[in-house]
């Protein structure tokens, strides 16, 4: 008998706890909810009195974006779309110079200056700026003058272009640097070499560049960067035009004096 109410006391005690810890838990979940709504009630507050300039700020955003869209619709697009058109007529006579025997430097020049009533290059890099063929002419202007041995108007027309393109920014960048070495700076070569070697890293452009650069170093007297260089073109490009005989370069930087 004793057992027996010495469990019911203990049952009494357990209800008593667990009622007592229900009404505490109570207690918590109201007043989380209780911060809720006080937190919902200062933002509802604030918004209220922020509403001018919360329509203002929307109001902005909108017009930027529907401003952005019709600019890409009615400006952007369509000067896009008249860029490339006119770009059809320079290319023309740029490609043609690029496989003549003759009267290459009139083809040049058509190209450069236009033509019939058309552009050239140097107008479509004025009128079109900042579309894809704009920056495409610029391109072409600097090669056209490079192989007029016009070397300034080179170097000035292919620093405008820029190209994120595999083989076409690489080779931007070295050209300037013939530009640069046939004016015999070959420092301000050196530097445009390694640009075009370090922009892109294929097979193609990197040994192009590096062979070009290691050599700029080698007659500038900077043996050591040569040999890296020629060491580099062997390891890392062995198949490359450039690697075929290599070692005669390697040799030389290494025992030049």
């Amino acid at each position: 008998m004793a057992t027996y109410k010495k469990r019911g006391n203990k049952k009494i005690k357990n209800d008593a706890g667990e009622a007592q810890s229900a009404i505490e838990r109570n207690s918590d979940t109201a007043k989380v909810f209780n911060t809720l709504d006080d937190t919902a009630s200062k933002s509802e507050a604030w918004v209220i009195k922020n509403q001018k300039n919360i329509f203002i700020v929307l109001g902005v955003i909108v017009a930027a974006m529907l401003a952005y869209q019709a600019y890409n619709q009615y400006v952007s697009g369509p000067k896009e779309t008249a860029a490339a058109n006119e770009l059809a007529f320079p290319k023309k006579y740029f490609d043609q110079a690029s496989t003549a025997t003759v009267a290459v430097d009139s083809l040049y020049t058509l190209g450069l200056e236009g033509g019939e009533g058309k552009y050239g290059f140097i107008d479509i890099v004025d009128e079109y700026s900042g579309t894809k063929a704009g920056n495409l002419a610029a391109y072409y202007a600097g090669i056209s003058y490079l192989k007029m041995k016009d070397y300034q108007n080179a170097i000035e027309y292919l620093g405008k272009f820029k190209s994120d393109d595999e083989i076409l920014g690489p080779v931007a960048k070295g050209a300037i640097g013939d530009a640069f070495a046939d004016l015999n700076q070959p420092e301000d070569a050196l530097d445009y070499y390694e640009k075009a070697a370090n922009l892109r890293d294929n097979s193609f452009t990197t040994p192009l560049f590096l062979f070009k650069a290691a050599n700029t170093a080698l007659d500038l007297g900077k043996n050591d960067k040569a040999l890296t260089m020629f060491e580099k073109i062997k390891t890392a490009f062995p198949k490359s035009d450039e690697a075929k005989d290599i070692d005669i370069y390697i040799n030389k930087a290494k025992y030049a004096n």
